[in-house]
Formats: structure tokens, C-alpha cells, sequence
């Protein structure tokens, strides 16, 4: 094997190469689709069962990958492999599945194999293969052509642009299902429940804010001497000031207290109510944490009073609490 150059611009001029061809297989295979991808998609939104993706090699990695891709947006899918199908595996295919299965060549004999098992099951067979000519193309029921005209491999060899291809094209039938569908982000979060998506999306106000004995709050009536005292016993930097029917009068924060000690004040006498922040900002319970996170933001402010409809307090949160909920 003789060695090439390692020199910086010979490898960036290799790596261009390679983008290049693989960004005009894609083109390519863009200006190719027709009426067969439509089919493959109809095929699989009237399936009451899975969607049972196989693939030999690097075919099976992309497969494993299409599968996972389509069963978190909406497309119950997983894969199978195509050598462990003869073994006993096949008994995962029921008839209402489709099968979606992969093969560059359109012969892998690992999957040409269990094509006569797989119809036999009664499950429909979409075949994603770079040959329209091979065995798996006329045996299926809908043939998606991913072939490309080279790959990146400077041999021809290694599968590089032919697997990009079979990558995108999967993509596109898992964006085309999501939308026939109408999965939501809401829907994409319940399947991404540990993901930092997952949590913007289901995390709402009423699940971080602080109630009950936690919730700092005092009358309109108190004294600064109070209002300093459940700021430090509560921990949030603010306390809510309330009327007497509970509802939000005002807030008392450390930059009010700041504030405060700039002026010539008499602060064992003075009165809460004096030097609150009138007309506070504020947020519902049944809201998105994440609203809670921008408004924050926007306004330069580090926590928020929650009230209900008729601006009764019912919790507070600040940043801490987001950031600590993982929101942030």
C-alpha cells in the first residue's frame, strides 16, 4: 500500500471531494424521486402494525438508524437483522407490518433469502436499493431507488455515498410521516422525556414553582423588618406582598432593598408597601417553564409571582429553580 500525503491541503482538498460527491448524490436523488416515495408513505400510514426495518453491513447501520429516526417521530419502528431472521427472528414480522429493507446492490442474499418468508407472513415489503433491476426491487412492493452514480471512496469501494443516500432518503420518509401525521413538538417531546427538549416542552410552571409554606408571601400591611425576615427564611430573594382577598399587591425584591438604603430612610419603620415594585411581573401556573425562562430574560429579572386568573398568588419561582429543573 503506497502512503499519500498528510499535508493540510491535500486532506481539505480529499474532504471537499468527498462532500461534494455525496452533496451531488443527494441532488441527484432529490430530481429522481417520483410517485414510489408517496406509495412507500401511503404504504406505511396504513399499516396497523410496525414498520420492521432490515439491512446487511453498513446497509444495517443505516437501517438501525431509520428505524430509531422513525419510531421518535411517530412511526412505531425497530430494527431487525436480516442474519438472525432465518434463525428465528422472522417470528417479529406479523402480517399487518411493513418491512422496510436495504440493500445498495438489491441482492444482499441475507435478505433475498426471507423476501418468499416475509410475503408469506403477509407483510408488505418496501425495498430501498441503489439498482431498480436487482431481485428485491421486483419482489417488492414499492421500490425506493437510492442508487448514486459513484461513491466518495477515491476506490469506488467503500460504501460512502450510497449509504448518505440511503440515510437522507430515510429521513425524508420519516419527516413525510411526521407531517401526514401532525406530530407535534409536544409529541416528539413524550418520546425525548429525558432529552433537554423533552424537558422544555413538558415542564410547566406548576411543576417547579414553590406553594404552601415554601411560597414567600406578607400582607400589604408589613413592615420592611417582616418582609426581610421571609425573604431570608424562603431563600428566593423576593417575597410577594398580597392584599387581604390574597391577591398580588406588589413584590419586594433584593434590588427594592437596594434601592432602599440609597435613601435617607428610617428602615425600623418603614412599611413594605412603600417600597414594593407595584404591578409585578408575573405568570400563570399552566404555562411552559421555558415562558417563564424567556420572560425572565427579556425582562432582566430573576424571578417570577404565579397567579391565577383573577391574580390571586397561588406560587413563585426564580432562575434557580429552572435551571435546577433543567429547563435552562
Amino acid at each position: 500500500m503506497q502512503p499519500q500525503s498528510t499535508s493540510p491541503e491535500h486532506l481539505l482538498v480529499l474532504a471537499r471531494q468527498v462532500l461534494d460527491i455525496e452533496a451531488d448524490a443527494l441532488r441527484a436523488l432529490s430530481a429522481r424521486l417520483d410517485a414510489g416515495f408517496a406509495d412507500a408513505v401511503q404504504l406505511i400510514l396504513a399499516c396497523s402494525g410496525r414498520v420492521v426495518v432490515s439491512g446487511m453491513g453498513k446497509s444495517g447501520h443505516i437501517g438501525s438508524k431509520i428505524a430509531a429516526t422513525l419510531a421518535s417521530t411517530g412511526t412505531p419502528a425497530f430494527f431487525m437483522h436480516p442474519g438472525e431472521a432465518s434463525h428465528g427472528d422472522l417470528g417479529m414480522i406479523a402480517p399487518n407490518d411493513v418491512v422496510l429493507a436495504l440493500s445498495n446492490s438489491g441482492e444482499s442474499s441475507e435478505i433475498v433469502s426471507i423476501v418468499p418468508l416475509i410475503k408469506r407472513r403477509g407483510a408488505k415489503l418496501i425495498a430501498m436499493t441503489g439498482n431498480p433491476g436487482s431481485t428485491m426491487a421486483r419482489e417488492a412492493d414499492v421500490h425506493l431507488n437510492a442508487g448514486v452514480d459513484k461513491e466518495a471512496c477515491p476506490l469506488n469501494l467503500a460504501p460512502t455515498a450510497s449509504t448518505t443516500a440511503a440515510l437522507a432518503l430515510g429521513d425524508a420518509l420519516a419527516v413525510a410521516l411526521l407531517d401526514a401525521r401532525g406530530f407535534s413538538a409536544d409529541d416528539f417531546a413524550r418520546t425525548h422525556p429525558g432529552g433537554s427538549l423533552g424537558r422544555r416542552l413538558l415542564i410547566h410552571v406548576h411543576d417547579v414553582m414553590h406553594t404552601g409554606d415554601a411560597l414567600p408571601k406578607i400582607d400589604s400591611t408589613a413592615s420592611l423588618k417582616l418582609a426581610l425576615l421571609e425573604m431570608t427564611q424562603k431563600g428566593l430573594g423576593m417575597t410577594a406582598v398580597v392584599d387581604t382577598a390574597g391577591k398580588v399587591a406588589g413584590v419586594f425584591t433584593d434590588g427594592d432593598l437596594r434601592r432602599a438604603l440609597e435613601h435617607a430612610l428610617d428602615l425600623q419603620q418603614a412599611q413594605v408597601i412603600d417600597l414594593m415594585t407595584q404591578n409585578p411581573k408575573t405568570i400563570r401556573a399552566d404555562e411552559l417553564a421555558v415562558a417563564a425562562v424567556e420572560k425572565m430574560e427579556t425582562l432582566k429579572i430573576n424571578g417570577l409571582l404565579v397567579v391565577d386568573a383573577d391574580n390571586t398568588l397561588v406560587g413563585a419561582l426564580n432562575m434557580h429553580d429552572l435551571l435546577k429543573a433543567g429547563v435552562v
